[in-house]
């Protein structure tokens, strides 16, 4: 029987739902280089025919301890659908001798180098400018456009980001994003293989979108991700998920699988993503790309990644269109012959639709909650003002315990704020966005107020 080392760190698809797809291929040995989830800990090692966790990992040859983790196993694939470690895994497998996201994997995962592989393509994206300190900024911004947005350049989940409005804002924002990337090396949001990327940031214009040209319905975002994958260096788009608008300054607050798009809309965007990931070069990995819309037909590719789409993606893929990517994915990785889809598929295709929504402490317009409130997945669940043919759940895995206060949500923080993950099923993706649309407005009503915090958050 074949070997898989699964490398698990924070971020992507619930470990509970990728090791078990990743288990029906193969016998699965598990590197943890993050705590594993206490709500499905138990399950996912009841998966694996071993488990090994890391301790303190700053410092340590993170490549190495792969390579020679997989060696001792025997292993004949090494996978993980996490950001923060794709980078280390693609090395390990190189070393090696096998299949992975191959040589360009960093490409794909730091900001600068992946906006610079699509300014010589010619690939349509935001103006930019790579920063590593203060006075850098400070340069940049001088030949930019405002309003501008500081990123930096090995984050995730909108972390870090910061807008500035005006030239006395670059240094406040600068020392805020660079705080905030230590903050979330803490919590194990961060690079794992890279020393001191923290430290490298991106700056570029602010680009407008418009959603309204681009969807069959209101309620969506104005901008996409088109879910794909690189099977022995050939891109094969697997669908386009929506948005609901974002919280500001850029953090995410729902997906939606499928996008409702016309099918010239979508195809245009396909094709747009397929340039920009055939620009890195990649060998094999899941893809994610976001693009976004603008008026009168403009696009911009905002970033890939060499793996899936986080969050619930993943399962949502699986539900509404009967793929199982990361069983396929393992196929891959193991020279099998798995049966990709021959096209992007749309929403003709699909069986419903599915959405998941991250619980920040902000309403519909962005604006906090005027009181504090403790998280209840039983109360969101009892209180969820959707469509009667829909239904709710909560992702536990991706949740605070219950009775956790919600965080107060910071710009900055982007989705380390996050208190819950919900996942909605509908008959077609307006649907969805009508039900999560309702149960971000109810959300303050139906959470319990937090008997410790008077004030106002």
């Amino acid at each position: 029987m074949s070997r898989v080392l699964y490398v698990h760190a924070k971020g992507g698809p619930p470990v509970g739902h990728a090791l078990s797809r990743v288990a029906a291929r193969s016998a699965v040995h598990l590197l943890a280089l993050s705590e594993l989830p206490a709500a499905g800990a138990a399950h996912a090692r009841g998966l694996c025919e071993s488990v090994v966790t890391v301790g303190d990992l700053p410092g340590s040859d993170l490549v190495g301890l792969i390579a020679g983790r997989a060696r001792e196993v025997g292993a004949d694939a090494v996978v993980t659908f996490s950001e923060y470690a794709v980078v280390a895994v693609a090395e390990a497998s190189r070393r090696l001798g096998l299949r992975g996201a191959g040589a360009a994997a960093a490409l794909a995962r730091d900001k600068r180098l992946m906006r610079a592989a699509w300014e010589r393509r010619g690939i349509p994206q935001p103006r930019f400018r790579s920063v590593t300190n203060a006075a850098q900024l400070d340069a940049a911004a001088a030949e930019l456009s405002y309003p501008l947005l500081l990123k930096a350049a090995w984050s995730a989940g909108s972390t870090a980001h910061q807008i500035i409005e005006a030239p006395e804002q670059a240094r406040e924002a600068w020392q805020r994003s660079r705080a905030v990337m230590s903050e979330s090396a803490l919590l194990g949001f961060a690079e794992l293989h890279v020393a001191g990327a923290g430290e490298d940031f991106i700056v570029e214009e602010i680009v407008s979108g418009c959603a309204g040209e681009w969807f069959d319905g209101s309620g969506w975002g104005d901008y996409v991700s088109v879910e794909g994958v690189v099977a022995d260096g050939v891109f094969r788009p697997v669908c386009v998920s929506g948005r609901m608008p974002t919280v500001a300054p850029f953090t995410e607050r729902a997906g939606i699988t499928p996008a409702a798009l016309g099918g010239d809309a979508q195809d245009r965007i396909v094709e747009l993503a397929r340039q920009a990931v055939e620009a890195l070069g990649l060998e094999n990995c899941g893809t994610h790309t976001e693009i976004k819309l603008g008026a009168d037909g403009r696009m911009w590719v905002i970033e890939t990644a060499a793996r899936f789409g986080g969050a619930m993606t993943v399962p949502q893929i699986e539900e509404v269109f009967g793929l199982d990517l990361v069983g396929l994915f393992t196929d891959q990785l193991l020279g099998r012959s798995p049966a990709w889809p021959a096209r992007a598929l749309t929403g003709e295709d699909a069986e419903g639709a599915a959405g998941s929504l991250v619980v920040l402490a902000v309403d519909g317009d962005g604006a906090p909650w005027a009181r504090r409130h403790l998280w209840d997945p039983a109360a969101v669940l009892r209180g969820a003002p959707i469509g009667a043919g829909s239904s709710l759940s909560v992702v536990h895995e991706n949740s605070l315990p219950q009775g956790t206060p919600v965080p107060v949500y910071d710009p900055a923080a982007g989705a380390n704020t996050m208190a819950g993950l919900c996942l909605l099923s509908a008959d077609r993706p307006q649907s969805v966005v009508r039900d999560l649309t309702a149960l971000v407005d109810a959300l303050p009503r139906i959470l319990p107020a937090h008997a410790g915090e008077g004030v106002r958050a």
